[in-house]
């Protein structure tokens, strides 16, 4: 159930699990309204190494316009030894005892806006927690045998100083990495590597399988980009790249053959490319000017390339 109370939205739920901070109970409630105390304060308790208490108005805070409620606020204690600029950003809820269906009432500001306490404001809550007609019928449950109880949860907001910084490089300064094989036509192994090139701030090389590789051996030159420092990544830690791999016509200029792709490179998936990225008959063709003086060269152009700065 959601109600606005003038600018503030409240939300309000139930659950079985009680406030997880600190759990005021008051018997012979009727008692504590008769002595025309205005505020009730609560001993202070510890959380997150701060003090806190709890502030009731059993008639309502009438300042506030809780006239006819029951008003809740939290404020922090022992500020005197604070800086002079000190602040603490916290998010909290109340609690109220339903004690027939052992259940609790929670109210918070559903809109979550962390309330920031300071030198001149040490209290915040709600003028208008719940309405007196409602707190006091007895089948509801919160006043039973004269005996009620309140809670609160206090989640401070801690700035550990930590910054995560994610930038999309668009256009790498020295974003070429140039693989070259001479004698084609008498390499052996497998596949070959270029040398590793620093782009953005990750660490890449290509991997150059002449005569393919799987289903595409004898087949397909295939082409892989590899990203060299992968096994060092944090976990679930990943770097994007959109690359295009070249291979250039350098006789005619008119079949140059270029293919554009895009990954997020992991420690599990270091390398991606392109099986197929040219079949073997056009590459050995010398009249279409892939393989000239019988040597092969393959380029990639690491078109974007994600960064990732912590500043601890």
């Amino acid at each position: 159930m959601e109600e606005f109370l003038g600018k503030s939205e409240i939300r309000r739920a139930t659950r079985e699990v009680p406030p997880a901070h600190y759990i005021f109970s008051i018997e012979s409630f009727s008692l504590l309204v008769a002595t025309g105390v205005e505020k009730y304060e609560s001993h202070a308790f510890d959380v997150q190494d701060y003090k806190w208490r709890l502030s009731l108005y059993p008639n309502g805070n009438k300042k506030s316009n809780g006239e006819g409620f029951i008003s809740l606020y939290l404020q922090i204690e022992d500020t005197q030894n604070f800086p002079r600029t000190w602040e603490v950003n916290v998010n909290f809820r109340f609690f109220i005892l339903d004690q027939i269906r052992d259940k609790y009432l929670t109210i918070e500001e559903s809109d979550g806006v962390v309330k920031r306490f300071y030198q001149m404001k040490t209290e915040w809550g709600i003028a208008q927690l719940l309405s007196l007609d409602h707190f006091n019928k007895a089948s509801n449950g919160y006043l039973v045998g004269d005996c009620c109880t309140f809670g609160v949860e206090v989640f401070v907001i801690e700035q550990t100083g930590k910054l995560e910084r994610l930038s999309m490089m668009k256009g790498p300064p020295n974003n070429t990495i140039t693989f070259q094989l001479q004698n084609y036509s008498k390499s052996l192994a497998d596949f070959y590597t270029s040398g590793v090139q620093t782009i953005g701030d990750s660490k890449w090389e290509l991997i150059v399988y002449p005569r393919g590789i799987g289903i595409a051996k004898y087949y397909a030159l295939s082409v892989f980009l590899s990203l060299v420092e992968a096994h060092n990544l944090p976990p679930k830690g990943k770097v994007y790249a959109q690359y295009k791999f070249r291979v250039k016509d350098r006789l005619n200029y008119t079949n140059t053959k270029e293919i554009i792709g895009s990954a997020w490179f992991t420690a599990s998936a270091s390398r991606y490319g392109d099986r197929y990225l040219i079949p073997l008959w056009d590459l050995q063709d010398r009249s279409k000017g892939y393989l000239v003086n019988d040597t092969l060269r393959v380029e990639a152009d690491i078109i974007v390339v994600s960064n990732v700065k912590l500043f601890l």
